[in-house]
């Protein structure tokens, strides 16, 4: 959560940390701010969108600087308000602090500066950085924010601006993402690439516990012990076009456009006609033979994604396999086998529960194997392997090609696992290969489904209760797709195993009820038809997803999508698209902010 940027440098700072922060802030937007050095340290802020910051910032005679930090905030410790956003200042005023995650120890240290004499005015966890940085502070901000480090807990990514200091800044990293970007023209953190990618194309990844220390002529990167670091610069390929919306109202329906060709970029590159190659993996064949279970840890869209990955995973490679909330895995005191794998799926490879599961799958001695979307985020580089879904930048917080680029990549491992322990006869590994490499044309082909959700869109937009439900692999689509119509358009959504339906659920069904039966699995398509049949007796209005020629769906429900025929574990591919189409149309009818829902922000860093 939450968006930093920070700059020093020739040019003027203002412009460039408010432009970095309409980048980020698809991470936050409760409230935004700014401090900046203009005659010692000027913090302006506002509550709500960044345009709203921006609005004040104009009304300023003059800010001219070349030095300053940004925030945009998704509130954890205290409500929306002027007083509770970014930066805060020390009761000295001098030191100025920007802060992504959350202080778990703020009260104990708060109670201790209090005796100390210092006052504080917002409810927030990130003021006692401040706060503690002036306590400690004797002239050298790296010691200085090396003691701040040592004295609080939590997740955190820090950059501090302090007025002794008006040609450098300092920045600290733990368990949160933050990079360093250099150009010729100054220097810069942030919490994200998009930030900064019009500026420099140059980055330090941060690990945990590096201090980095910025002047407009260079950047200097620090343990906690003041022991100089030296590590490689990254540099950033992909096209500042792919972080822009590109004629399209808003970034979702752009990365639902961009997914056949995000699917094209991840899983052509590892397979040919008749093999899958992952080059790039450490694990053995011998270790994949001697697997006993596999167990795919994530949140959100991405732990559905691992619901699908379980069903096919056993389907193909006959490998028994748990699928785990990330936030409940590490708290259940899991159970892990010498000869287990531990497969994570993030989108940003910042998730601070998926990253704190990692390290208790570490911890206990299994191999970890991740899927994300980040090149040199935290998760990636703490993993024994990682498969990176080449889906480019995503900016809308509801996740689309994030989504099905890592279901892509479950298939090839499934796959791929399945060859190494003879699970699947060569005949049938090849026509699996021909049906994946038709991925991105057949998603083009239910993309094509635009205008006809569009209507449906409008025409059950306003629905107070829709539910979802499906079998098998479905019923993970069935999640996900619930997921995308709550998300955005705010609408109360449901899914539901359709065999559960007359275990109770089915009393919530009246008149007018919208139901979303999601039908692609040829053997128990019969069974969803009995199913719909169930709900359109109680007088619900039936939506139904099925597959081309099977048209015993028309006797009963109200709309039928149609889409192409695939092997049934490929399914689950094409029968989140509609809905992804339906949630994004349903929310735009009812006059929400597709790309920045409420309450929620892109990447969750913290618990």
């Amino acid at each position: 959560m939450c968006g930093i940027v920070g700059y020093i440098g020739n040019a003027e700072a203002v412009p460039v940390l408010l432009n970095g922060l309409a980048k980020l802030e698809y991470r936050g937007y409760d409230s935004a701010g700014i401090s900046v050095y203009h005659d010692g340290i000027y913090t302006i802020k506002a509550k709500g969108r960044l345009a709203n910051l921006a609005e004040k910032i104009d009304k300023e005679d003059t800010l001219s600087s070349h030095m300053g930090i940004g925030h945009t905030r998704w509130a954890t410790h205290g409500a929306p308000s002027d007083r509770n956003s970014h930066p805060h200042n020390s009761q000295s005023g001098k030191i100025s602090v920007v802060h992504n995650g959350i202080i778990e120890n703020y009260m104990e240290i708060k109670a201790f500066l209090q005796e100390k004499g210092y006052v504080f005015v917002s409810e927030t966890d990130t003021e006692v950085v401040a706060q503690l940085f002036d306590y400690y502070y004797e002239g050298n901000p790296v010691e200085t924010l090396s003691k701040v480090v040592r004295k609080v807990r939590g997740a955190y990514a820090l950059a501090i601006m302090c007025i002794d200091h008006p040609d450098s800044l300092v920045a600290v990293r733990k368990d949160c993402p933050l990079l360093a970007g250099l150009s010729s023209d100054g220097n810069y953190v942030a919490s994200d690439i998009p930030a900064l990618l019009e500026y420099t194309r140059d980055y330090y990844l941060l690990d945990d516990n590096e201090i980095v220390f910025l002047t407009k002529e260079g950047v200097t990167l620090y343990d906690l012990d003041g022991n100089e670091i030296h590590k490689d610069v990254f540099r950033v390929t992909w096209d500042i076009d792919a972080a822009e919306k590109g004629g399209y109202d808003y970034f979702m329906m752009k990365e639902i456009m961009e997914q056949p060709e995000a699917l094209r970029k991840t899983v052509f590159p590892r397979m040919t006609e008749t093999r899958i190659s992952f080059e790039d993996i450490s694990l053995t064949e011998e270790e994949i033979k001697n697997f006993n279970r596999i167990h795919i840890v994530a949140c959100g869209s991405a732990w559905h994604a691992g619901v699908v990955g379980r069903y096919v995973m056993e389907e193909v490679s006959r490998i028994p396999v748990e699928v785990d909330i990330a936030s409940e895995f590490r708290y259940r005191n899991p159970i892990l086998n010498q000869n287990d794998l531990c497969i994570i799926i993030s989108q940003s490879g910042e998730t601070a529960d998926t990253l704190a599961a990692l390290r208790e799958a570490k911890k206990q001695g299994v191999k970890v194997l991740s899927i994300v979307n980040v090149v040199g985020s935290s998760i990636a580089r703490e993993s024994d392997d990682v498969l990176y879904t080449w889906a480019g930048p995503e900016i809308a917080v509801a996740t689309t090609k994030g989504y099905t680029t890592q279901l892509s990549l479950l298939y090839l491992v499934s796959l791929y696992f399945a060859k190494v322990r003879g699970t699947v006869e060569e005949e049938h590994l090849n026509e699996y290969l021909q049906e994946l490499r038709l991925l991105p044309q057949k998603t083009e082909e239910v993309l094509k489904l635009d205008t006809k959700m569009a209507e449906l869109a409008k025409k059950y937009a306003q629905s107070e209760d829709v539910f979802i439900i499906g079998r098998g692999l479905d019923y993970a689509a069935a999640m996900e797709s619930s997921l995308k119509l709550k998300e955005i358009s705010y609408i109360h959504s449901e899914a539901y195993a359709a065999g559960e339906l007359k275990h109770g659920t089915i009393s919530l069904i009246e008149e007018g009820t919208l139901v979303i039966a999601i039908a692609t699995q040829e053997r128990l398509f019969e069974k969803l038809v009995s199913n719909a049949k169930e709900v359109k007796a109680r007088g619900a209005k039936v939506i139904a997803i099925a597959v081309e020629g099977n048209l015993a769906m028309e006797e009963v429900a109200d709309e039928v999508i149609y889409l192409p025929k695939s092997g049934d574990i490929f399914t689950s591919s094409y029968n989140v698209l509609p809905m992804q189409l339906f949630a994004y149309y349903t929310a735009v009818e009812r006059g929400c902010d597709v790309d920045k829902p409420r309450n929620l922000a892109k990447s969750v860093t913290v618990e």
